[in-house]
């Protein structure tokens, strides 16, 4: 497609689950024709450099650690306050040089976590899109706490919302289930909607037909469009050559490792677990996790990260090397694609949530904390592409019903209907984002009304 001189910021919020959605989603804009620059953060930049190969131009912004990043902040709240006032600075600096260097930039597309980028776009007249990572039920659920139309805390029965399913009070994001366990990120997400009326457009890392209630309820409200699933294009529709992998990894994976030992497990064998690149599991948590690998029989391919290796019980590796594999990091995507993979157990964070949808793959969900217990909600009972294991009183998943979910999935006849609604699922992503199908109508939709 000819360019049309059209340029647009990209700007996550700097974790991976924010990068990886937002520099494919520049992918599809670059594919459009569009000069799209992705803005990391200058420490980010340090760790992870971009590729010299890549049609997407680089940037960089302040947040205020730039020599080691959030690690370098003595809390959420100094890191986040540093954020919003060395980024907001750094942004406008950044647009002002790109505007002397006649790279003149036309809209931002930013991460809904960052509000004040919003305010810095009004300030040079710049067309806006706040894009959503997380699903519209866990931003319906925020929206209603943040307008105090939900209280917190919640009161101990159902909660009906618009376009949502009853939902128990476990089963909404644990920032608002237990107010009190992080109030900064509480407060981060709930602030999502501090400014976003006046934002020219809501993207949303879904595709229509995940969750058209909802989304039907949010359409009344703001201009939303549906842009996903933000997933490499050669596990979709194959249309952006060498689009394999995201591109940008904070940690590196044991590719080669990986793949080898599925290559030589049968067809439909093996558990894929994998808790993403945030969540810090619980030593017992680990231990349960290992006696139920280890009691099930099944093949196993378990990422635990080189920080909590040492929470593996002595001896774990070498008593279960005839039947599994224990990897600091692993090429995700790939696995998930791999034959011999049946199952996946994950901390359903959306990004790996939507892998797992767009690649067919069964889940047993284990969720840990933030939008993870509503994503769960719905693998199960309203996708019904998986099962959860439900934690215990003390928020521990029991290796007997982690070993009684594998079998159901992996064994059982609610493993069979699992198994015809993923294929759905995976059609359905697949044609949302292929020629002519709503997300990718939408995405041309953006950048023609950019263009004019």
């Amino acid at each position: 497609m000819t360019s049309c001189k059209v340029h647009v910021l990209v700007l996550p919020y700097p974790a991976q689950g924010h990068i990886n959605p937002l520099l494919q989603f520049c992918k599809r804009l670059v594919a459009k024709g569009v000069k799209a620059t992705f803005v990391n953060t200058v420490s980010l930049s340090k760790s992870v450099p971009a590729d010299p190969k890549s049609s997407i131009n680089f940037e960089t912004i302040s947040d205020g650690h730039d020599e080691v990043g959030y690690a370098g902040a003595e809390s959420h709240e100094v890191y986040l306050k540093k954020l919003r006032t060395a980024g907001s600075k750094t942004l406008a600096d950044l647009i002002k040089k790109l505007e002397d260097n006649g790279q003149p930039v036309q809209a931002i597309v930013y991460d809904s976590f960052l509000p004040w980028a919003l305010d810095v776009a009004k300030q040079f007249g710049l067309v806006t899109a706040a894009f959503f990572t997380q699903t519209c039920a866990v931003n319906s659920i925020y929206y209603h706490v943040y307008k105090g139309f939900l209280k917190i805390p919640l009161a101990d029965s159902p909660i009906s919302l618009p376009g949502l399913p009853l939902l128990q009070p476990k089963e909404t994001p644990s920032f608002v289930y237990l107010p009190d366990s992080y109030p900064a990120f509480r407060e981060l997400l709930l602030n999502q909607f501090c400014n976003v009326d006046q934002a020219d457009w809501i993207l949303l890392n879904i595709f229509q037909k995940l969750e058209e209630d909802v989304l039907n309820w949010m359409e009344k409200i703001w201009r939303v469009r549906t842009v996903g699933p933000t997933v490499p294009s050669m596990y979709l529709d194959k249309r952006l050559e060498d689009d394999k992998s995201y591109g940008i990894n904070l940690f590196k994976p044991d590719s080669s490792l990986c793949i080898n030992w599925l290559n030589k497990q049968p067809k439909g064998s093996a558990v894929y677990v994998s808790f993403g690149s945030w969540t810090e599991i619980d030593v017992e948590q680990v231990e349960e996790i290992a006696s139920a690998l280890k009691e099930s029989g099944f093949k196993f391919l378990w990422v635990v990260r080189e920080f909590e290796k040492e929470k593996l019980p002595s001896n774990f590796i070498d008593e279960t090397s005839d039947n599994g594999l224990v990897v600091t990091w692993s090429p995700q995507l790939e696995v998930l694609a791999h034959e011999s993979v049946a199952c996946f157990v994950t901390h359903c964070g959306f990004n790996s949530v939507l892998e797992a949808l767009s690649l067919g793959v069964p889940v047993v969900a284990a969720p840990q904390w933030t939008d993870q217990p509503t994503n769960a909600k719905f693998l199960e009972d309203v996708w019904g592409v998986g099962v959860r294991a439900h934690a215990d009183e003390k928020g521990i998943v029991r290796r007997e019903t982690l070993v009684s979910c594998l079998k159901e999935i992996m064994e059982g006849e609610k493993g069979k209907k699992i198994e015809e609604n993923v294929i759905k699922w995976k059609n359905l992503a697949k044609e949302a984002i292929d020629d002519g199908g709503s997300s990718d109508k939408n995405i041309v939709e953006f950048v023609a009304e950019l263009a004019r």
